[in-house]
């Protein structure tokens, strides 16, 4: 008989990690809690078993190709590892606190508050450097730089006060890299929440030690109503007078009907309907002021939008022959670092921005076609690629980065920049962002309480039950038929996960104000320039918007189809998370939804 092959050291490594697993699984109190999601098998922990130091997560683990020419893992995101005792005090404040509505004035940001000059939240620079240094003498002297700048930061700021922010140095080369290479940076932010992806820092060395223009594009714009869009333009022009800023979307013209919404995310043409495009293109030849030749560039624009009227598939197409891609696996090279704009007559764009800001949705748009996979998954580009897209015009693709702020942690995890599959506790994030939305109008959830006890239906109606983050997950799970796998008990944590999605994905939009938007709420609503920014957005009349939106709702539920497929788990690294969300669903089953309404969730109805 043959012989049994002995297991591998990473066999046994693998075998002891899911006895790890299974014994984590088998600990714990309450059907509800998060020992439900290992019970129904769709959660696992991140891996941390490669990290240096104990307080790390590395989250976004990929599998290791067969060649082994690279490591796939080198760009995961680091984050700063919370400890135990934190997590559960956390889930027991979701369960305890009652839920109570915000004011007005809690939905405004001051830039300076999340960002305090006084604090020193910069980022990591690149140390400098000759050519008679070698490759691995570079690499020791940034590490040390990096561990000098990590130390420096935490001194300053007491422990727990700092948001998450990146720690692998691999992903901040990159970031060097695209700024060295760039004439002019794209500044990507999400317009729900701009002053949380602004790093003033950036922005100060930008301008000052690399003498390159910026350009804010406020993107996703199509999620505002026109009065903020124009506030927080105003806003980010008061706190830097000579910032380029330019509205974006890439899908315009979206009804507030969440399944309606998706739907017309996939359709090809919109790359070539994106609003903002013209802007971008205006804002690039100011800056350039004729150095550069963007005659091909106005003329790509031109004829990408009358093809797409025509016929989607030609601009794929003809695309693809003007189009090279360039693909990087080096984040370093002993490269010289020029100062030379324009170089060859080139004009590079560099796109760079927080996590899930819809960096490859805005190339994808400029492109004219898809080139970059589209994710909600926080780090799901891995390393910085180039397009041509003409022969005068490049486009530098950078991974998400997490720069340093003092913002709120369940805010930080609203916006897209931890990963939801990742979270330990992610309940008290659900209660914040209840706090600030009509979750019960919107959701149109059942107390718990009042489900258990149907015998009782005469006195529900007597008092209004408190609820808590944990109320509203638990009746979220209930309306969904979220149930664990063994006991068919509500699977809370799921649930949560769900809302934080809905959240994240647009579909129950928290959009934060700037400061001092309530004081000027009556200015901002009747500003000039909001027929200019309802058709950016691709947005009709009031009166025609109310009529359109009537029978679309009535035409169609806009119930979420894509959570009866149970993605809890980040399962969207390869795929387009926007284009591919509901093709296989189907029509013959349509359960009792909830209806969206921007205005309505954003408490700005006299705005609709």
């Amino acid at each position: 008989m043959p012989r049994k092959k002995p297991f591998s050291n990473k066999q046994k490594k693998k075998q002891l990690q899911v006895k790890r697993e299974r014994k984590r699984g088998d600990t714990g109190s309450g059907p509800s809690s998060r020992n439900a999601s290992v019970e129904r098998g769709g959660e696992h922990p991140s891996d941390t078993s490669d990290s240096e130091t104990t307080d790390i997560r590395r989250m976004n683990q990929q599998p290791h190709s067969r060649e082994g020419r690279h490591d796939p893992n080198r760009f995961r995101l680091h984050f700063e590892k919370e400890s135990k005792e934190e997590v559960e005090r956390r889930k027991k404040l979701a369960m305890d606190t009652v839920l109570q509505p915000v004011s007005d004035k809690e939905m405004e940001v001051n830039i300076n508050d999340v960002y305090p000059s006084e604090k020193g939240l910069d980022f990591p620079r690149r140390p400098s450097w000759t050519y008679e240094m070698t490759r691995e003498s570079l690499m020791r002297k940034e590490e040390k730089s990096y561990r000098d700048y990590l130390e420096d930061l935490h001194s300053r700021n007491p422990p727990g006060s700092l948001s998450h922010f990146e720690h692998n140095l691999e992903t901040w080369r990159q970031l060097w890299r695209v700024l060295e290479m760039s004439d002019v940076i794209l500044l990507i932010v999400d317009i729900r929440h701009p002053a949380l992806q602004f790093p003033p820092a950036l922005y100060h060395y930008i301008t000052g030690d690399l003498q390159k223009q910026v350009i804010l594009v406020l993107n996703k714009a199509d999620l505002c109503p026109p009065p903020l869009v124009i506030a927080w333009k105003h806003y980010m022009t008061s706190q830097f007078p000579h910032l380029q800023i330019v509205c974006f979307t890439s899908h315009p013209g979206q009804p507030y009907s969440t399944v309606l919404q998706k739907k017309r995310m996939r359709r090809k043409a919109d790359c070539n309907h994106a609003g903002g495009l013209t802007d971008i293109f205006k804002a690039c030849q100011e800056i350039t002021s004729g150095r550069v030749d963007l005659s091909s560039w106005e003329k790509k624009i031109q004829s990408d939008v009358v093809s797409g009227r025509l016929d989607g598939e030609q601009t794929d197409d003809r695309a693809e022959s003007v189009l090279v891609e360039h693909h990087s696996d080096s984040a370093m090279e002993m490269s010289n670092l020029s100062r030379e704009l324009y170089k060859d007559g080139v004009l590079t764009l560099g796109c760079i921005g927080f996590p899930n800001v819809g960096k490859s949705s805005v190339i994808n748009s400029l492109v004219g076609r898809k080139v970059v996979s589209v994710s909600r998954t926080p780090g799901h580009t891995k390393y910085f690629q180039t397009y041509y897209l003409t022969p005068t015009v490049k486009l530098c693709d950078c991974p998400g980065l997490v720069f340093p702020s003092r913002v709120n942690k369940q805010l930080q995890i609203l916006a897209g920049i931890y990963p939801v599959a990742q979270l330990q506790e992610p309940y008290t994030s659900v209660g914040y962002l209840c706090e600030r939305t009509p979750f019960l109008s919107v959701l149109k959830l059942k107390h718990p309480s009042l489900q258990e006890s149907k015998s009782q239906q005469g006195e529900q109606g007597s008092e209004e039950p408190s609820w808590s983050a944990w109320d509203v997950c638990e009746a979220w799970a209930e309306r969904r038929g979220y149930k664990t796998a063994k006991a068919a008990r509500n699977d809370v944590y799921r649930a949560a996960n769900s809302l934080l999605r809905l959240a994240i994905d647009g579909r129950l939009c928290l959009c934060l104000r700037p400061a001092g938007y309530s004081c000027l709420r009556e200015h901002w609503e009747n500003h000039p320039d909001l027929p200019e920014i309802m058709a950016l957005q691709g947005r009709v009349t009031e009166e025609e918007g109310a009529g359109e939106r009537e029978e679309e709702e009535d035409g169609e539920s806009s119930t979420e189809p894509e959570e009866e497929r149970d993605r809890d788990a980040d399962d969207d690294e390869d795929g387009d998370d926007e284009d591919e969300g509901f093709g296989n669903q189907s029509r013959k089953e349509k359960p009792p939804g909830f209806t969206v309404n921007m205005y309505n969730v954003l408490r700005e109805n006299e705005c609709a």
